[in-house]
């Protein structure tokens, strides 16, 4: 029956998260209507700056909040005094980020960003933060509780309230220029917070074994048991948040210094991080919902110390991973550039999908493993591979950029995800003594793609270039390249098996 319910989670949680990625998608093609290439631009760089704070505002109660409170269960204690301790020490610790952001905002806006109308919206996000704290302790617990239920409709409706409130405020204000426009959006997104807390927090109330009992202690945990969990996962997540927080700042600075227009750099800039690796990452959503089924089982297998078994789930999710990455990779370099313009009507975000497409397969490839490790316990060396990465690209980015523009960046994200996805592969390895199936995991994956390309590419030349020739296209390629690909992975033992204990 746990088992079960364990699966049962796991299939809810993947598949709230590829909701929540299609709802995402949909969100972003309707404000880059809006906001166009600048506002895109601006926007990607209020929430650069904005995760340093979440992660400030967080400070790893989150991951703290489900230890504790199933530690409070194991003990056989009484989940009330625990959950009211991690909702105040949240509640303090997003206070204290929402003053910080608010008052920080002016200096960041023009010494960091080096853009004043990104006050603004840093202004109008900070109240979210105490919200956005107290909802992730309140998550913790319910996933101590193992229901998941309560977190995915929080999450859904979160998201659901965002899209109308931020379209709402952008039919008003995104008239009055870049700033505010992307202000808009950002109402959106603490206005919705504050809805999904509360959500989350009548979920609680109504919660039987989060009311408070007779016999429950007056404590539910020491201060110096949050500290020893929170603060390990929060300062290695802000130390993370704020590298990449100077990463993202530099790369218009830089592309300022190629252009010589600042507005131009900013526009670039929100084409690609805004619109084309949103649309790069949006086929990966599909990967994380299949691997669901998989990765629970890794982490029993890896708790039994069942290593024979433990090594055949991760071939088998590697072995999925390879046929994936390579089919959404060639997809996207023969069809990213027609789906980027159809959906954000702009031709440089088209170029940015299709170029990317080149490397999507090492990003997929890097982020399933990285999974894995986590789930083996290897936290601090995918921790010391994300520090050394963006050290390096903050390194590339100065050196690159402003002599290549765009083009040298793409250079920093090729070398920069070849780098990590050999780092946490070759550590994977090394810790689960497995040898690398290179023919099944990359060489034959790479085949099969490569058969759908040519495929593709040979009737592309005698179809016309409509809707009704690019669904002719896709089709070629799906039965190319996918009908081969879904047999191999019809014959899989493991998925089989998942899918049935599922």
């Amino acid at each position: 029956m746990r088992i079960r319910l364990y699966l049962k989670n796991a299939a809810l949680l993947t598949a709230g998260g590829f909701a929540l990625r299609g709802l995402g998608m949909v969100f972003r093609v309707l404000i880059a209507s809006y906001l166009g290439g600048e506002g895109m631009g601006l926007y990607q760089l209020i929430l650069a700056v904005y995760g340093v704070f979440v992660a400030l505002a967080s400070a790893g109660v989150n991951v703290a909040s489900t230890r504790l409170a199933a530690q409070s269960l194991a003990r056989g204690r009484g989940m009330a005094p625990t959950l009211w301790g991690l909702v105040s020490a949240a509640s303090c610790l997003g206070t204290a980020a929402m003053l910080a952001q608010f008052a920080l905002a002016p200096l960041i806006a023009h010494w960091c960003l080096h853009d004043v109308r990104a006050e603004l919206g840093l202004r109008v996000l900070a109240p979210s933060l105490p919200f956005l704290a107290v909802s992730g302790a309140l998550r913790g617990c319910f996933l101590a509780r193992r229901r998941v239920g309560p977190n995915i409709t929080a999450q859904l409706f979160e998201q659901l309230s965002r899209m109308a409130i931020a379209l709402g405020a952008l039919r008003l204000l995104h008239s009055w220029g870049a700033g505010y426009a992307s202000a808009a959006v950002l109402i959106g997104n603490t206005a919705s917070e504050a809805l999904s807390c509360l959500l989350m927090a009548l979920f609680a109330r109504a919660e039987a074994a989060f009311r408070p009992q007779a016999a429950d202690p007056a404590k539910g945990f020491a201060l110096r048991e949050l500290w020893a969990i929170a603060w390990p996962v929060g300062g290695s997540r802000l130390l993370v948040s704020a590298l990449q927080a100077v990463e993202s700042s530099l790369i218009p600075l830089c592309l300022t210094v190629y252009l010589g227009q600042r507005g131009a750099a900013v526009a670039q800039y929100g084409a690609m991080k805004g619109m084309a690796l949103p649309l790069v990452f949006f086929p990966f959503s599909v990967l994380s919902a299949l691997s669901g089924l998989l990765m629970p089982e890794i982490v029993r297998a890896h708790t039994r110390r069942d290593r024979t078994g433990e090594n055949r789930l991760i071939d088998a999710a590697m072995r999925l991973t390879g046929l994936f990455a390579a089919l959404a990779g060639a997809g996207l370099v023969l069809f990213g550039e027609p789906a980027a313009c159809l959906l954000f009507d702009d031709a440089a975000a088209g170029t940015y999908v299709r170029l990317l497409g080149w490397i999507a397969p090492f990003m997929y490839f890097e982020s399933m493993v990285d999974g894995i490790l986590k789930g083996l316990g290897e936290q601090l060396a995918t921790f010391r591979y994300t520090v050394l990465d963006s050290a390096l690209r903050i390194l590339l980015i100065v050196l690159l950029v402003p002599q290549y523009g765009l083009t040298g960046f793409l250079g920093v994200m090729v070398c920069s995800n070849l780098l990590t996805c050999l780092l946490n592969t070759r550590r994977m390895l090394r810790r689960t003594g497995m040898r690398a199936a290179w023919l099944a995991w990359f060489a034959g994956p790479a085949a099969l793609a490569l058969l759908g390309a040519a495929l593709t590419l040979a009737v592309r030349q005698i179809v016309a270039d409509s809707a009704a020739g690019w669904l002719a296209q896709g089709f070629v390629f799906l039965a190319g390249a996918g009908g081969p690909a879904a047999l191999l992975l019809s014959k899989n033992r493991e998925l089989v098996q998942a899918r049935r204990r599922a």
